[in-house]
């Protein structure tokens, strides 16, 4: 049976589609964002109708769905691009549940969406190469990798820092001990996240550069041979021979375009993301784990014995609704449900570290 959640799910995602298409300035794109914003609403309508509801009871988008928009706005699209397609999962799943549930026919509108990316592919929108490669990069993106990023890097600053200090105040260690410790953790740990993020970027910078210098030398030596690369990476999207050997030859007439475009195509690699700098994504990992991590070291600062371990408990318990709730926005989930099961699991933690702190100090 059909859900409210269903429903909710379908407007969710027109909404974010429809600001999506607003947001847009590439002609092409904005009108593929309404297309699929159209489509998306009327799958709620077709919901509301199934499930013998009244029009007037189609939900308004949710706080969730207005907030990954207001992220949309700061950050770009793309950041509400990945976190739909995790929402597309979710709405084929529950339409092809339906079916299953009423034994109905499969409908074409059940797959609608997919059949919109299918005729974009297959030219029946007048997209540009560019463009076409530019729509496959964001429809893999996922999730919104940056901001999901962000909210985890939090949330390992605090849980470890958290289970950290609740280990030494459990052996009864002096306020001085317990602040040192609890410092020496958040550097520790923000150095170390700082450092991996660091390492991370730039060897795959040095590997994505090695990999676009290589594709020049070949596109220099054996062009005949790269236009052969491009015909089939186009039928294999959905083009027929002569659409895709039609659009190969005007790529390769130009060789800085078909470098580009082969980079993209070939390689799956997106020259703006090595222009990401090294130094900007270390620091940000580690201000992001430092202010998870100072989260159940601050009471220390102030008070000391059960009332500092009492609030740094508050303040930690708070910190982990928060992040928990702030995971929904890319799975959807209900915030209570996942605010709570991230205050379980790391007050379980911390307890866990707290009686072997005990122990150890008995």
């Amino acid at each position: 049976m059909i859900s409210k959640k269903d429903i909710q799910t379908e407007v969710d995602a027109g909404y974010l589609y429809g600001e999506i298409a607003a947001r847009e300035e590439d002609p092409e794109m904005k009108r593929i964002f309404e297309e699929l914003r159209d489509i998306e609403k009327g799958h709620a309508l077709a919901f509301i109708k199934e499930s013998q509801l009244n029009l007037a009871e189609l939900p308004k988008p949710s706080l969730r769905a207005r907030i990954l928009n207001l992220i949309g706005k700061i950050f770009g699209n793309d950041y509400v691009l990945g976190v739909l397609l995790d929402t597309e999962k979710g709405i084929s799943s529950a339409l092809v549940k339906a079916r299953k549930e009423k034994q109905s026919t499969p409908s074409l509108t059940d797959y609608a969406h997919v059949f919109i990316l299918q005729n974009v592919l297959n030219r029946k929108y007048p997209l540009s190469g560019n463009n076409i490669a530019r729509l496959e990069k964001r429809h893999h993106t996922i999730g919104g990798n940056s901001l999901r990023a962000s909210v985890l890097g939090g949330n390992d600053g605090l849980v470890s820092n958290f289970s950290l200090v609740m280990g030494f105040a459990g052996a009864a260690s002096s306020q001085q001990s317990i602040l040192l410790a609890g410092i020496s953790g958040l550097l520790a740990g923000a150095l170390s996240m700082a450092l991996g993020e660091w390492i991370s970027v730039k060897s795959s910078q040095e590997l994505y550069e090695n990999q676009i210098n290589i594709e020049k030398e070949e596109l220099e030596l054996a062009p005949e041979g790269e236009e052969k690369e491009l015909v089939l990476i186009y039928q294999s999207k959905g083009l027929s021979h002569d659409q895709a050997e039609k659009l190969a030859r005007e790529i390769i007439s130009d060789k800085d375009h078909a470098h580009a475009v082969l980079v993209k195509e070939e390689l799956g690699i997106n020259p703006d993301e090595l222009k990401g700098s090294p130094m900007q994504a270390a620091i940000s990992s580690f201000i992001l784990f430092s202010i998870g991590a100072i989260i159940p070291v601050i009471p220390f600062f102030f008070t000391s014995g059960m009332p500092a371990v009492l609030l740094s408990a508050i303040f930690s318990g708070f910190g982990l609704f928060f992040i928990g709730s702030a995971i929904t926005l890319f799975t959807g989930k209900s915030v209570w449900y996942s605010g709570f099961r991230q205050l379980l699991v790391g007050m379980a933690a911390a307890a866990v570290t707290f009686g072997i702190g005990a122990l150890i100090g008995s």
